[in-house]
Order: structure tokens, then C-alpha cells, then sequence
């Protein structure tokens, strides 16, 4: 009979050890690319809050988080597609974290989440596009459409006053998307675009767009680029040939590799991100420096953001199953619910396993709008003295 009590215990001991499990989620970025600057803070927002689950012990019954990197380029949708699929197939990750740039995103859903039934959270995508595509449930993205920052840019320039730009856009969906949308809503303030041309990444000379550009004219040039790539191309371009003094730089050009570069010849020069305020986000700042990186670079708080949302809604879902936690995601995000700020995923863990209700405010201010994307808060700054300054959030 002893043997027997002793042989029951050890059993239920080993189906409580089972319970708990090592949970991979997958992060892919562009490690190299255009975009190679701002990426490691993302990477390390989104795995921030991977160590915060799994420090809590609260998450799925004692389960650990172990983040898996691999590089998307930003621009080669085959590498991203095979670097993703390494993810799913090889490391077993059970959601991506990713991809950032929008191209490479939709040939990741499409080729590797969909097919394989992965949750992906992208927390910089931002084509307009992305808000149309079958996703079967899976995709969400914590980075606003670029439908809201088109007229966030319009806006903006409206009120200071700009009558006229020229708008260059780097040749991929991310590009194209903001440039119609800023178009649009920019000519329905009654803007003038005087003209409206491509630029493709990788080039060594730009002589020729800032040709166009420079005989179209306008008040201000309007960089729709990345600012390690073409981007900083056209801006250096512009700036060495006297074509254009003043800029706007939407949320790819943001980074202090730009301010690295120019410094004060970018005087005067303006443009928005998404970036919340709040309580909530200088909370997640002082978190990020004491994880030793910047809270305030590009993405980083929606890079937290969407790792939090998916470690969340598995705990509601009591399941790392995509199909099972996927339906959980607006739950979470979502009121009605206790609001979860930064830094409190502990306690958000354990209110869920009380079966309670959460409202996750996190790093941006987080409310999911259908088909599955945050409205966002987009924050508007000049450069004054080589420097970034914030001048206030729309």
C-alpha cells in the first residue's frame, strides 16, 4: 500500500511539473536593412516583456518565455519568409513577434503564420494595406495604419502654414501607403503635391530624384523612407545641392542615426510617430533605461506592447494553441477590465487566472479597433539644435 500511495504522489508531482512549459515566441526584425538602427530596441521592448512574465511566475502555471530572434531584412520578403519559417518549424515558437517593415510582414502571414495557424503581432507594419488582408484571426499589429498618419501629416503641416510639397516615398508598400494616404488628405485641405515619385533603397546616388524633386519644388520635402537606406540618400542629397532646406519625417526616418548624420543642418525640420503619453509611457521609459535601452526610440513601447498582448490572452485562453488564444487578444486589449499599466504584467497574469477582467493600457495607450489594430497616438516634434523635441501628441 505504501508503494502504491509513493508511486500516486510521484505521478501527480510529474503532471504538476508537465503543466509548466518553456513557451518560444518568435521576434523578427530587421537586424540588417534599412531599418538595422531601431531595431535592437525593439527587439529588446518585446522581450522585456517576455523577462517580466517570466519573472512574475505567473504565467501559465510557472512557465518560462524564451524569446527567439531571427532577421527579416525589412526588404527581402524571401529571407523574412524562410527566417520566419526556421521559427515556426524549427524553434516550435507559438507567436511572431513581427515582421516591422509592411512587405515583408504580409509575406510572413501569408506564407508561414497562415498557413502554419500562428498568431503574428506586428508593432510597426503600417501599411493601409495589411488592414485588409486574410489573416483567418491572426494578425494584429499594435502600430497605427497609416491611413490615420496621412492625415495626422496633413494635419500637421496644414496648421504651420504649408501650401505646397513634394513627397518622395521609398518603392514598397510601406512607402506607397503613407504617400497616397498623406496625398489625399493633404490635397483635401486644399495642399498642393507637386509631385509625388518613388525612391528605391540601396542606391549610391540620388542625383536624379533630387533632380525631379528639386524642379517640382514646394514648401517642404516630405521623406516617406527609412533612415538608414534611401531615405538619409534623398536628405543628403537635397541638403548638398541646395533643393530643399526643411523636411518632414514621418515614423521611418525617426532615429538619432539622422541627428548622427545632419545634426543641425536638419534645423527647423519637423514630422510625427506613433509614441504615447502619459503616465503609462514615462513609466515604460524609466523601465526601458533601467533594461538599458532607449524607451523612447521608434517602436519600442508597441514592441512591448505586442509581446504583452500575446502572453496575456494565452493566460485567458489557458492555452499557447494560436486557434484557442487568438480569439482572447481583443479580451485583453480591450475595456471592460482592471487597467494594466507597464511593469505590471504580474499582476495582470494573476487576475486573469482569477478569471477577472483587464484592460491593457500598456506602453500606447492600447485599444484595438477591428480587423485587429491599434487606433494610436502619434506624437509631433521638431529638430531644434540637432536634437529631437517634442511639441505634442495627436
Amino acid at each position: 500500500m505504501k508503494r502504491i500511495l509513493l508511486a500516486t504522489a510521484a505521478s501527480v508531482m510529474v503532471a504538476g511539473i508537465a503543466q509548466a512549459e518553456d513557451v518560444k515566441i518568435g521576434v523578427i526584425f530587421g537586424f540588417t536593412g534599412p531599418l538595422e538602427s531601431i531595431t535592437p530596441g525593439m527587439a529588446a521592448g518585446a522581450e522585456m516583456a517576455m523577462k517580466e512574465a517570466t519573472d512574475s511566475g505567473s504565467f501559465m502555471d510557472g512557465s518560462t518565455v524564451t524569446p527567439v530572434r531571427a532577421d527579416s531584412t525589412c526588404v527581402d520578403a524571401t529571407a523574412a519568409t524562410a527566417a520566419a519559417e526556421r521559427l515556426v518549424t524549427a524553434e516550435g515558437v507559438k507567436a511572431i513577434i513581427g515582421g516591422d517593415c509592411s512587405g515583408v510582414t504580409s509575406a510572413i502571414l501569408q506564407n508561414v503564420s497562415r498557413p502554419n495557424g500562428v498568431v503574428q503581432v506586428s508593432p510597426s507594419a503600417t501599411s493601409p494595406g495589411l488592414s485588409q488582408v486574410e489573416d483567418d484571426g491572426l494578425f494584429f499589429r499594435t502600430a497605427p495604419s497609416d491611413a490615420r498618419q496621412g492625415q495626422v501629416m496633413a494635419d500637421i503641416m496644414t496648421e504651420r502654414g504649408v501650401k505646397s510639397a513634394a513627397v518622395t516615398y521609398t518603392n514598397n508598400d510601406y512607402g506607397n501607403g503613407l504617400a497616397n494616404s498623406f496625398a489625399e488628405a493633404f490635397k483635401a485641405q486644399g495642399g498642393e503635391i507637386t509631385i509625388q515619385a518613388a525612391h528605391d533603397d540601396g542606391k549610391a546616388d540620388y542625383s536624379a530624384e533630387i533632380g525631379a524633386l528639386s524642379s517640382a519644388g514646394g514648401d517642404i520635402l516630405v521623406v516617406a523612407g527609412y533612415v538608414d537606406q534611401g531615405g538619409r540618400g534623398i536628405v543628403q542629397g537635397a541638403l548638398d545641392t541646395g533643393a530643399f532646406d526643411t523636411f518632414y519625417f514621418p515614423d521611418g526616418m525617426y532615429g538619432q542615426s539622422l541627428l548622427d548624420t545632419f545634426g543641425g543642418d536638419l534645423d527647423g525640420s519637423y514630422g510625427d510617430l506613433p509614441s504615447a503619453e502619459g503616465e503609462n509611457a514615462n513609466t515604460f521609459r524609466e523601465l526601458a533605461t533601467a533594461a538599458g535601452f532607449d524607451g523612447t526610440s521608434t517602436y519600442t513601447g508597441e514592441s512591448y506592447d505586442a509581446a504583452a498582448l500575446v502572453l496575456l490572452a494565452m493566460q485567458a485562453a489557458k492555452s499557447t494553441n494560436a486557434t484557442e488564444y487568438k480569439t482572447h487578444m481583443f479580451d485583453v486589449a480591450n475595456a471592460p477590465g482592471e487597467p494594466i499599466m507597464p511593469g505590471e504584467l504580474d499582476k495582470a497574469l494573476k487576475l486573469i487566472a482569477d478569471g477577472q477582467d483587464i484592460d491593457y493600457v500598456g506602453a500606447t495607450n492600447v485599444e484595438f479597433v477591428e480587423p485587429g489594430e491599434s487606433r494610436g497616438t502619434f506624437r509631433e516634434y521638431d529638430i531644434t539644435d540637432g536634437a529631437f523635441e517634442t511639441v505634442g501628441f495627436r
